[in-house]
């Protein structure tokens, strides 16, 4: 069933889990995900990064995520991920998205506060709720534009800055950066646990981990103690339908491509029920 934001997390909450975001570009994407949260009967997030538009236009696989979230037999969550200016957001708001992110994190702190209280203004006019990122991971959405950079802790979320954030913003969901990173991980990442627990002392709105893929079970487990309640989980999930597709080609000289998008799809929804075991405390 079409749920807010709220909703899933209020949920997760009661349950003392946290609620699995999962990037869903494509119908295999989005099937895969649905059907891992039905047989756990856990409520779900479905999303659409900005960064894959030219994967999936919005306006074309936004109409079949929240079809799809409607029918549901759990509460799932339409979001953008990661919208990177008013206008996508909108339109996501407009397509009836439930929950939008605002990513201004590579912005000034003064414009970041401006622009996400633009968005949440417009949101909440809609009855929509935003998530809005204070710190920053050392590489975008989907990895690409990647630079050296030096100290990665210098983009970890001040904790010291997050009432002003909410308090200025009104956001509903607070992304924040302790070590993580999106795409895949080229050597072991260090976490700054301690950040979530001086965060979650200052507020109790949702805190949000981004570049959720790649962590050890060891370390989902600790972040959720810590007051992480949602999860955003992508690139390994992506990689394990590709690695599946693959060694289908190697195996055969040819094939059908509805074939090879099944083969994908179920190796999807394998990782992906793993993966909401642990954010569930199923394993």
């Amino acid at each position: 069933m079409l749920s807010s934001l709220k909703e899933v997390i209020n949920e997760g909450k009661e349950k003392n889990i946290a609620i699995g975001s999962f990037n869903t570009p494509n119908l295999e994407c989005l099937i895969a995900v649905l059907n891992a949260a039905e047989q756990l009967n856990v409520p779900v997030i479905i999303a659409h990064a900005q960064c894959h538009e030219n994967v999936a236009p919005l306006d074309k696989i936004g109409p079949v995520m929240l079809e799809l979230a409607k029918r549901s037999r759990v509460k799932v969550c339409v979001h953008l991920d990661h919208g990177e200016n008013f206008e996508y957001c909108k339109r996501a708001i407009d397509l009836g998205f439930t929950s939008v992110m605002i990513d201004y994190s590579n912005l000034s702190y003064v414009e970041n506060v401006k622009g996400t209280k633009k968005v949440v203004e417009y949101a909440h006019l809609h009855n929509v709720d935003v998530e809005a990122e204070l710190g920053a991971l050392p590489q975008r959405e989907g990895g690409e534009n990647t630079t050296e950079i030096e100290d990665i802790t210098k983009l970890y979320t001040k904790p010291e800055l997050v009432c002003d954030f909410i308090d200025q913003t009104g956001i509903d969901a607070l992304a924040i950066a302790f070590g993580t990173a999106h795409g895949i991980y080229k050597s072991k990442p260090i976490l700054n646990m301690d950040i979530i627990t001086k965060v979650r002392e200052r507020t109790s709105l949702p805190l949000v981990m981004h570049g959720g893929s790649g962590i050890s079970a060891e370390d989902y487990k600790e972040v959720i103690f810590r007051g992480i309640n949602k999860i955003n989980y992508y690139s390994y999930m992506a990689y394990a339908g590709y690695e599946s597709a693959k060694s289908l080609t190697e195996q055969k000289h040819s094939d059908f491509f509805h074939n090879l998008a099944l083969h994908a799809q179920n190796a999807m929804q394998e990782n992906a029920l793993k993966t909401l075991k642990i954010f569930s405390n199923m394993e």
